[in-house]
């Protein structure tokens, strides 16, 4: 058993480097990861994918979210979402931290249409060290904005340059 073990940290750097970072396909395993920009919108689109809406939903700021109808009603044909995240860029503001983080999404609809989007989400992140009244505050998206797109999914990329003013649903 001993031996087995020591295999599998010398595996693991291998495995990390076949797999983009950059390119996800949320399935159907379980993904909550709140960690970095890029995670958040991964585990957005881990909900919708699983059909969990309102966990998808709450992936939001309570302040700009969508309303929560609206929001499902967005997804009623979609059947998979598959993103790819391009380099976040952040600055800090007064004990917060916002990230833009440029997105290309393909979307399958019932009966196997696909679309591609590009755009851009708006996140923040509030310094954990200056949170010290419940509720904990994680990383939440403030607003996006996605466009249709001709461009492959393999080569598109949003950006973040043009101030977002709706929410994505």
């Amino acid at each position: 058993m001993r031996h087995c073990l020591k295999r599998i940290p010398a595996l693991l750097p291998l495995l990390l480097v076949t797999a983009p970072a950059s390119a996800q396909t949320p399935g159907s395993a379980f993904i909550d990861d709140r960690s970095s920009a890029e995670r958040v919108i991964i585990s957005l689109y881990n909900a919708v994918n699983r059909q969990e809406y309102l966990r998808a939903w709450n992936y939001y700021d309570p302040q700009t979210a969508p309303k929560l109808d609206e929001f499902k009603a967005g997804y009623a044909n979609t059947v998979e979402v598959v993103v790819r995240t391009g380099e976040v860029e952040s600055e800090g503001a007064a004990g917060s931290i916002h990230l833009s983080l440029p997105v290309a999404i393909k979307a399958t609809e019932k009966g196997g249409k696909t679309a591609v989007f590009t755009g851009c989400y708006r996140l923040t992140q509030v310094q954990p060290a200056n949170q010290e009244v419940p509720p904990f505050r994680p990383i939440q998206i403030d607003t996006g904005a996605l466009e249709p797109t001709d461009a492959p999914f393999e080569s598109a990329m949003g950006t973040c340059s043009a101030k977002i003013e709706k929410p994505v649903n």
